[in-house]
This record gives structure tokens, sequence and C-alpha cells, in this order.
């Protein structure tokens, strides 16, 4: 019984450190789970001691935050977003982009940038198609893992866009077919078609 009653325990905390976490997610725009995490922790003054909930049980509660406190709003912001994301696809097209993250699987906040996969072998043609647009754009880097101990740096542009923050990653072009893993939950990274961004507005438009 006693075990039982410590198990319980147990759950109850993960829960409550799932629920600080998403809480930190969307109101200051951390897209970071280890760190929302470790700050949930230091809040709920568990320190460094036990462990912390997954990532997907984090991600759960801050999908059922957005529902409970802001549903209107959210949607609304989803909405924004991937319409803004379905334009820059349109004018990426030959680079065959693909929507991923927070923009994608609806859980965005105020803070999130629209995240593109493009797949290109001169990063520098993705560069000059972004500027013809008439905007002006910056490198970055980005480390996905690729495998259980394979991490790589990938190369892109991050760039303002009808107010909003975007992140073009340029993968090789034999990137199309091997997604990265998912800081969420592990398994390859849900990439969207231009068509399935159309797709996922089309309730809304029909409104």
């Amino acid at each position: 019984m006693g075990g039982r009653g410590r198990s319980a325990v147990s759950v109850e905390l993960l829960d409550q450190v799932a629920d600080e976490a998403a809480r930190v997610m969307a109101e200051h725009g951390i897209r970071d789970f280890a760190l929302a995490k470790r700050k949930a922790a230091e809040r709920l003054g568990l320190g460094a001691r036990g462990a912390l909930p997954s990532n997907s049980h984090v991600q759960e509660r801050l999908a059922a935050r957005q529902r409970l406190f802001e549903p209107d709003m959210h949607d609304a912001r989803i909405t924004k977003l991937r319409r803004v994301a379905a334009d820059l696809m349109s004018s990426l097209e030959q680079f065959r982009p693909r929507l991923v993250g927070a923009v994608l699987d609806g859980t965005a906040t105020s803070n999130s940038a629209i995240e593109l996969h493009v797949f290109s072998d001169a990063p520098e043609l993705v560069a000059a198609t972004l500027e013809a647009g008439g905007g002006r754009v910056y490198d970055t880097q980005r480390r996905y893992r690729v495998g259980r101990d394979e991490n790589t740096q990938i190369p892109g542009f991050e760039f303002m866009l009808d107010d909003e923050d975007v992140q073009v990653m340029v993968f090789p072009e034999r990137g199309a077919h091997h997604a990265p893993q998912s800081p969420v939950d592990g398994r390859p990274m849900r990439r969207a078609s231009r068509s399935a961004v159309i797709a996922l507005l089309e309730p809304t438009a029909e409104e």
C-alpha cells in the first residue's frame, strides 16, 4: 500500500510539473521542453529531484490549456499563422516546403514562429528567393536529432512576415524523405505540404 501511495504522489507531481511547464510555454513563448520543465520544477520547489514529465505529457497539457483558457483567440491565431505559412510556401514551391512544429500541430503560442523545412543543396538559392519578396533575411542554424545518438546542424534563414517570426530551415535534397526526430515524442517529425495546410484552413474558410 505504501508503494501505491508513493506512486500516486509521483503521478500527481508529474501532473503538476506538466501543468506548470505548459503555463510557462504558453505565457512566455518557450518552445524548449527541457527548459520549461526545469523552470516548472524550480517554481514548484522541486529543484532537480525526481523524474520530470515527458515532453508529450507537457504537450498534452499545453493543448488542453489553450482549449480551456482562450479557445477563440487561440483558433484565430493558429488560422492566421497557417495562412501566412501557406502564402509563403507558394513562393517557395520549387524547394518543396513543408510546415512543421507548433503551427502545424495547433499548439503555437503568441510568441511561436512559423517553421518551414525546404530542400535544396544550395541554401543561397533559398535566400535569394526569400529576399526577392522584399524582406530582409538573417542566417540561422538549428541542431536536429536524426538518430538515437546522432545530431546534425541545419542552416536556415529567419525573418519577419506579416508581423510574424518565420524560420525556413534548408535540408539537403536527400533529407526530403528522412524527417528529423520530433522533440515531443522522438518520432519522425510531422511535415505538411502546402495542400495539407490549405486543407487545415478549409473548415475555417467555410464558416
